[in-house]
């Protein structure tokens, strides 16, 4: 059985978050020379940090650990099965992640329900079929820099939209601990 979509794209939204961030922010904002306030701003908007993820979404599957050809029985049937279906709105649910992680006017809504008193961008359920190992989802942080670092993000961008993908490790790699 192949791993639910939600669960992979939470995932992905949180990299592709980041990335579009630091795309938004350098396009719109290194021109005009201030910094706005919030990391939504700083990225460029929606259309900069979509840029991003949209970039990043593609990158994952052509890694080696957790793309098309996956060690992980889980990461791999969904690349190989379901990507070309599923990619697309996962593109969408990571974009507004990331909007709503920096600050933007979106918000994220789960396609998984909730646990119980969990915050509303928790990526647990969205991920735990996937069984996500620390290991990969360091592989996913790196695509994710690398992609940030494709858009010319700005240093300290790329570090808030990092540290907020960093922040949910523990939800995401939960499956591989059976928890």
């Amino acid at each position: 059985m192949a791993p639910p979509a939600a669960l992979i794209c939470a995932c992905l939204v949180a990299l592709v978050i980041l990335v579009v961030a630091y795309f938004v922010f350098f396009r719109r904002h290194a021109a005009e020379g201030h910094q706005p306030d919030s990391l939504y701003t700083r990225l460029g908007g929606v259309f900069a940090i979509n840029a991003v993820v949209d970039y990043f979404s593609d990158e994952i599957l052509k890694s080696p650990l957790v793309g098309v050809n996956s060690p992980n029985p889980q990461l791999r049937a969904w690349s190989q099965r379901q990507s070309a279906t599923r990619l697309p709105g996962l593109k969408f649910m990571r974009s507004l992640w990331v909007c709503d992680v920096a600050g933007g006017p979106f918000q994220f809504h789960s396609s998984k329900p909730q646990a119980p008193g969990a915050p509303h961008l928790d990526l647990r359920n969205a991920h735990r079929a996937l069984r996500i190992t620390p290991a990969e989802f360091d592989e996913v942080a790196r695509i994710l820099a690398a992609s940030l670092d494709h858009f010319h993000v700005p240093a300290r961008e790329k570090g808030e939209v990092l540290g907020a993908f960093l922040a949910h490790k523990a939800e995401v790699t939960a499956g591989s601990r059976g928890g």
